[in-house]
């Protein structure tokens, strides 16, 4: 229904002033967007633009701008869309004055457009665990900086962002009261009270904006005092489902529902519960959604807002499926390519099943998320970008967007960036890049790559005080180098996830035996455009085998010349610049980073390709052709160090035991390319010194020695173990672990081979019956600190249990267990190899549960130095390991 005038806004007061006339009865959204519209018609006296809100006339969000001479017209669907005309018209007026005659139409690619803040923080609170983080001043002091809200809100409304979502791992214990678990609160009451007057003001403020607020939360972790009055962990990824958390984890979602009608909420099912399996049906089915559903009956709703289930660590469609009678609002999100940017050209698996949680949802929503790949360095290829929107569509079949930070998420609200005197870049502002580009592409995937060009040299142009030209190579520039961090990381990387930080380089054993540290599959099979490992293309090369796809040759080719054009196109833009000359320093700084960047990788890659060549050729003219590209990225890390150093304050902005590629970043260890200079210096010292031993061992003939076999390499690196003592509570059958041994009580699986270190340990058989269907845990108490050694089968499958993986369980190294120690340790009949894990824990007593499946669990032993993974070939294939040639 067409809605009347009656509201006139003015300038001033007097005849011939410029004039908003809006319909009567206005949302606060579409008064907000025309006074922002009023202010840009200032210079234009006599002029008037009208808005109508035609409910129904179009898709939710869409406008209509039309008029010519002193008159035009804004006629919207809703009063988002109404919203959204004014300030596409005000921003026209801005940059070319009032037009002669208009005619513009505009709708939404996708429904939901978002980005979002994590309330957390770097490192870990004392005494707490990964996204336990209050909402409180001392925490969060930006939370509280309503000015800082009121400039991103603004910067969310400008980029037509209808969606934000706040992070935090367990919100309600800082925002809601209960009745009946009263001591569960975790602020005092002065903070309690300004939680509560701050999300209402933000939630308001975001509504005036036309943006909807959602609160994520992780499932299942309650707050520090309930569980210490329970005397429970505040999460524990392997325990079941308990009544007094699932009563107390309801009620508090009834009790913000209650509080905050207008709020989303969002739910991770996996990562700090069991991941796939039946608890997380029964958590979604059987606590949160009757959760919200009690805190609607309390409002007297009858209506259901929509939810958005998280598919991470999870079996999404199972999920949907069992929801799909209790609730039909739900939306389902999911990660792009897992937590970097890697390609837009998605598809295998991962692709098959968005595409599937697409059909069982109400929408899919593409989280881009983390971008452990991107970090720190400024990124924003709108080409890449763009891309990556229409693939979201057309591969994934995805109507939504979530929004990482491109960079310091951990961090927010400020950038790793270093500035004279110690001030700080906020994010926000130094990243405008990227919000732009998602935002733009967002609304509209689809238009042409000749005026995305223009556009964009003149985004960079008003920027820098430039002409369109210089800001033509601006963009050049950064679409060179918005190719480099994708292709490196797709093709040689370990992981899609936050454990790998890829401006600080990699190891030479973490190239060429990536299996030892967990490389996950998905990123080879699902994230990149198909092609080849460094291992696939070094054994084709020597076969004399076509090669298919992506190859590592071809990334190393592409990447250094893309470097290479990225600081070219940077070097002659800076001629032109006028203003912000301290930004583009900067930008043009980490230009020269990603050159220096990609040479490392390409080099060491080059390296790793001729080791392994070497590992069939055995020819030590094979290790020769290594070592100059060895140096090379050597020499290249060292520039990238002397560039980067001065220019920021740390790589990664999480910095705790979750990182774990190249180094373990616990404690806020290496975190910074100064910290892994000398550890490349060792490698390339290594190297050499083994590289001249080889020739006086007789190795001419093409001979393998034993040093070079996987078993034999042990003799430097293989652990020394010592039994621990301690005592039980609960836990399987005692048996000693040596060929022969039985390790499961309840089959005739025997251990054919053992690497030497496990000879004689005092291992714990358990039914392997019950070990699929309930888990692994044993009860023990020790007065002196023990390592448990857990074997984990090499192969993915529900009937073994699954070895930690940081990509979906952030516990997953609270004990130093995510990577392996021994790897190929174990041979048991008919099963695949065994890696053995380690736990350590301190005196006391405790409790250690392991997932579903089978396992086994190998000695109690005393905890030794931090030690490097040893391979120790067992069943290994005859592959030959090559590790020792760097170590």
């Amino acid at each position: 229904m067409r809605l009347l005038f009656c509201t006139i806004l003015s300038l001033t007061g007097w005849a011939g002033s410029a004039q908003v006339r809006l319909p009567a009865h206005t949302a606060p959204r579409v008064r907000w967007g025309a006074q922002r519209l009023t202010a840009a018609l200032e210079p234009f006296r006599g002029r008037s633009v009208s808005v109508e809100v035609d409910s129904g006339s179009g898709p939710a969000e869409s406008y209509h701008i039309d008029g010519e001479g002193s008159r035009l017209r804004i006629r919207a669907a809703d009063a988002s869309g109404a919203l959204y005309g004014c300030l596409d018209l005000a921003e026209r007026l801005r940059l070319s004055g009032w037009p002669a005659m208009l005619h513009v139409a505009e709708k939404p690619g996708m429904v939901l457009r978002g980005s979002c803040i994590g309330l957390q923080k770097p490192t870990l609170l004392p005494g707490r665990g990964p996204y336990e983080y209050p909402y409180t001043p001392e925490n969060f002091p930006w939370f509280y900086d309503k000015a800082l809200w009121t400039k991103y809100l603004d910067s969310m409304a400008d980029r037509r962002l209808n969606t934000l979502y706040l992070w935090n791992g367990h919100p309600f214990a800082s925002l809601v009261r209960l009745k009946d678990y009263p001591y569960a609160v975790e602020v005092d009451d002065a903070t309690f009270k300004k939680n509560e007057e701050m999300y209402h003001w933000l939630t308001t403020e975001a509504d005036k904006r036309g943006i909807w607020v959602i609160q994520l939360f992780y499932n299942i972790i309650v707050s520090k005092p309930f569980a210490e009055h329970n005397h429970l962990k505040t999460q524990d990824r392997n325990r079941h489902i308990l009544p007094v958390i699932a009563d107390y984890t309801r009620k508090s979602i009834a009790a913000f529902v209650g509080k905050y009608p207008n709020v989303g909420l969002m739910f991770t099912l996996g990562e700090a519960m069991e991941g796939v399996g039946q608890d997380d049906i029964d958590w979604l089915t059987k606590t949160i959604i009757p959760g919200v559903k009690d805190g609607l009956r309390a409002l007297g709703r009858t209506d259901e807002p929509p939810l958005v289930l998280r598919a991470h660590d999870t079996d999404g469609p199972a999920d949907l499926e069992a929801a799909a009678p209790l609730y039909k609002n739900l939306y389902v999100e999911a990660k792009y390519t897992g937590e970097a940017l890697t390609t837009y050209t998605p598809h295998g698996s991962w692709a098959g099943l968005h595409r599937k949680l697409s059909g069982l949802s109400k929408g899919l929503i593409e989280n881009v998320h983390i971008m452990a790949n991107l970090e720190p360095f400024r990124y924003g290829s709108p080409d890449f970008i763009q891309r990556c929107v229409q693939a979201m569509h057309s591969v994934y079949h995805a109507s939504a967007l979530h929004l990482y930070p491109q960079a310091s998420y951990w961090d927010w609200p400020y950038s790793a960036d270093s500035l004279p005197g110690g001030g700080r870049l906020l994010e926000m502002d130094r990243d405008w890049i990227w919000y732009e580009a998602w935002a733009r592409y967002a609304w509209n995937c689809d238009r042409p790559r000749g005026e995305e060009i223009a556009w964009w040299s003149r985004a960079f142009a008003r920027k820098y005080g430039c002409d369109t030209a210089h800001g033509r190579l601006i963009l050049e520039a950064y679409e060179q180098s918005g190719e480099i961090a994708p292709k490196l990381l797709r093709r040689f990387g370990i992981t899609d996830g936050n454990r790998q930080t890829l401006s600080l380089g990699m190891l030479m054993t973490q190239l060429i035996d990536p299996q030892r540290y967990g490389v996950l599959s998905l990123l080879y099979e699902s994230e990149g455009p198909p092609g080849e490992t460094l291992a696939q293309y070094a054994e084709k090369e020597w076969r004399r085998q076509p090669h298919s796809g992506e190859t590592p040759a071809d990334v190393i080719r592409t990447t250094r010349e893309e470097g290479r054009l990225a600081v070219a196109a940077i070097d002659k833009a800076a001629g032109g610049i006028t203003r912000d000359r301290a930004e583009f320093a900067r930008l043009r700084n980490d230009m020269y980073c990603y050159r220096e960047l990609a040479d490392f990788y390409d080099a060491k890659a080059e390296a790793a390709l001729s080791v392994l060549r070497y590992g069939y050729s055995r020819k030590t003219a094979d290790l020769q052709n290594a070592l100059a590209p060895l140096q090379a990225s050597v020499d290249a890390f060292r520039r990238l160090t002397a560039l980067a150093t001065p220019a920021y304050r740390y790589a990664n902005s999480m910095q705790t035991q979750q990182r774990k590629i190249p180094m373990r970043g616990a404690g806020g260890q290496y975190t910074t390319w100064k910290e892994m200079l000398p550890l490349y210096e060792d490698e390339l010292r290594q190297f050499k010194a083994h590289l001249g031993s080889i020739p006086a061992r007789g190795e001419t003939t093409g001979e393998a020695t034993g040093e070079a076999t996987g078993g034999a390499t042990g003799s430097a690196t293989e652990p020394r173990y010592q039994p621990a003592e301690l005592s039980f509570t609960e836990g399987g059958r005692r048996y000693v672990v040596d060929s022969g041994a039985h390790p499961f009580t309840d089959t005739g699986l025997v251990i054919r081979a053992i690497t030497g270190p496990l000879k004689g340990l005092a291992g714990m058989a358990f039914p392997s019956a019950g070990q699929q269907q309930e888990g692994t845990r044993i009860d023990f108490t020790c007065a002196q600190p023990v390592t448990v050694l857990v074997g984990f089968f090499s192969r993915k499958s529900s009937a073994y249990a699954a070895a930690p993986q940081l990509e979906t369980d952030a516990s997953a190294n609270d004990y130093g267990q995510a990577e392996p120690r021994i790897a190929n340790a174990v041979e048991v009949s008919g099963m695949p190899p065994v890696n053995v894990h380690a736990w350590t824990f301190p005196a006391g007593k405790h409790t250690l549960t392991l997932g579903k499946g089978l396992c086994m669990v190998l000695g109690f032993v005393k905890p030794l130095e931090k030690t490097r993974t040893y391979d120790a070939g067992i069943d290994a294939g005859g592959n030959r390991n090559l590790d020792w040639l760097f170590e």
